[in-house]
């Protein structure tokens, strides 16, 4: 089971077991009778999101492509344990046309509420029991919901899950504490390509016009991070340093057009591996999936695993436009998805990072950012200026709330965060941190706690006032090493809301 007790979480994100009480039910007697598991982990930003009283250790996702009438058929199964009896759990499902569920092979009752499929099974399930859970399905990639997972292309289509929609696609714990193994088995119609998450292992031509193509993955998934996608792709191979296999996934009719940008990521990877260590997956390329809209998906690329998204457009820029971002989703390998978020309020260890060795890159080339600066101190002391207006209008770096996750703040406020520490302890403990951080953690989920904990373990010193102040504090702290630097005042004007841009990523200053 991957699940690590070792995350330092809220309370609600550990599971209820130990507790006196369960459901106002004393322990003993609930453990008996069992109970119906929580319908949340309890995430401070998305607190519908997950379920608890289980862990799932694996997935196999079966989905066939009809591109006559471009729905979805799927089979989802799911390996879980529980972690109390239950006599009823829920999954997070929207969206999905749920036909049957079984449940240790015997037919299950379910319904669904909301964003949840509430599963009754035959009989209850006791603590810290294996169970197979099967669910078929139906689904509509076009479909209007709420929220969706779902990018429609001319020949199929791709998945964007993050944060909070991996359920429109499959039925999951939707939360990346809940990290899997994942195996897919995607078919098609011969001639369009069926491609996920991981390596390939095995393609077979069914005789009836249809290929299946079977892929596992050598590392656990958080479910925000997973990809599927079928279309009209050519996949291109190429060798990455130290023997790291690289795929691309590329529309066939832009293949050529889009070579200059794949290129690019053999000596990406080499510089991200110098500062982080060796890449961590089996595999690692580009997917610009058939689809340039607008309203395709609304940012500029996604770290899913082992295949970062994006829109093919984007990649036809010359190398100073999109090198420090390319290089911004890959850092994600690290940060995000080797090492996932405890809670989506840790977002900042992902963003943070992936900016800022995005513009470490960008600085070392040359390449002026986007307001035309050329230095990462100079980026920092004009992001500094406007640290208080940020937390005025943001929250603090490691306070969101739904509606601001994706800001600025986020991003090159958690650069500003990781620029602070490393001025105070040095540029050696600083690097020291950050693969200590990595290795501990790996395939696993970190909270900001827990990088609080590492940086004052490495550094010799107790970092948590420090960091806390950057990281929740209502007011930018003084800058170590810059005594000169100033914060822009916060005027009438500064508290109104400010106007944000459409589309998470593009918050980014790799851009």
């Amino acid at each position: 089971m991957r699940y690590r007790t070792r995350v330092t979480a809220p309370a609600a994100l550990i599971g209820t077991a130990a507790a006196l009480t369960i459901g106002g039910v004393p322990a003993q007697a609930a453990v008996a009778s069992g109970v119906p598991g929580a319908e949340t982990l309890g995430d401070p930003v998305y607190p519908d999101l997950g379920n608890d009283g289980y862990r799932v250790s694996a997935y196999h996702l079966d989905l066939a492509y009809d591109a006559t009438t471009k729905l979805v058929d799927a089979t989802a199964t799911l390996r879980i344990t529980t972690t109390e009896a239950l006599t009823r759990f829920s999954l997070d499902a929207l969206g999905l046309d749920i036909r049957t569920v079984t449940v240790a092979g015997k037919t299950a009752a379910f319904e669904q509420v909301g964003e949840k499929l509430r599963i009754t099974p035959a009989r209850c399930l006791p603590a810290r029991r294996r169970v197979t859970v099967t669910v078929t399905y139906s689904a509509d990639p076009r479909r209007t919901l709420a929220h969706t997972a779902w990018v429609p292309t001319p020949d199929g289509f791709a998945v964007c899950p993050q944060p909070n929609s991996a359920h429109t696609v499959f039925p999951c714990n939707d939360h990346p504490v809940d990290k899997a193994d994942f195996t897919f088995r995607i078919t098609v119609p011969t001639g369009l390509k069926g491609v996920a998450s991981g390596s390939l292992t095995g393609t077979e031509d069914l005789g009836d016009g249809r290929t299946a193509y079977s892929y596992r993955s050598r590392e656990p998934i958080a479910t925000e991070l997973v990809q599927i996608t079928v279309g009209d792709y050519v996949v291109k191979d190429r060798q990455g340093p130290n023997g790291l296999p690289l795929r691309d996934v590329v529309p066939t009719a832009r293949a050529a057009a889009l070579e200059p940008a794949l290129a690019l990521t053999p000596n990406l990877v080499s510089w991200i591996e110098q500062r982080l260590g060796a890449y961590p997956f089996e595999t690692y390329g580009l997917l610009p999936c058939n689809n340039d809209s607008s309203t395709a998906f609304d940012f500029t690329g996604l770290e899913t695993q082992t295949l970062t998204l994006y829109k093919p457009n984007y990649l036809l820029q010359a190398e100073p436009k999109i090198g420090s971002h390319m290089m911004h989703e890959l850092v994600h390998s690290y940060f995000g998805n080797s090492v996932s978020p405890a809670t989506w309020a840790d977002l900042w260890i992902n963003e943070g990072h992936a900016d800022f060795y995005g513009l470490l890159y960008r600085y070392e080339r040359g390449w002026a950012d986007s307001i035309g600066l050329t230095t990462m101190e100079a980026r920092m002391k004009d992001t500094y200026a406007k640290g208080d207006q940020w937390r005025q209008s943001s929250g603090p770096v490691a306070a969101p709330n739904e509606a601001n996750l994706f800001d600025n703040q986020r991003y090159l406020g958690g650069v500003l965060v990781l620029y602070a520490l490393r001025q105070q302890v040095g540029e050696t403990v600083f690097a020291t941190i950050e693969r200590t951080f990595l290795d501990r953690f790996r395939n696993s989920s970190a909270s900001t706690a827990d990088y609080i904990a590492v940086a004052s373990e490495i550094s010799g010193a107790d970092q948590s006032g420090f960091l806390r102040d950057w990281l929740y504090g209502t007011k930018t702290p003084r800058m170590p090493g810059h005594p000169d630097w100033t914060v822009t005042p916060v005027s009438s004007s500064l508290r109104r809301p400010q106007s944000r841009p459409s589309g998470h990523h593009d918050n980014s200053a790799t851009l």
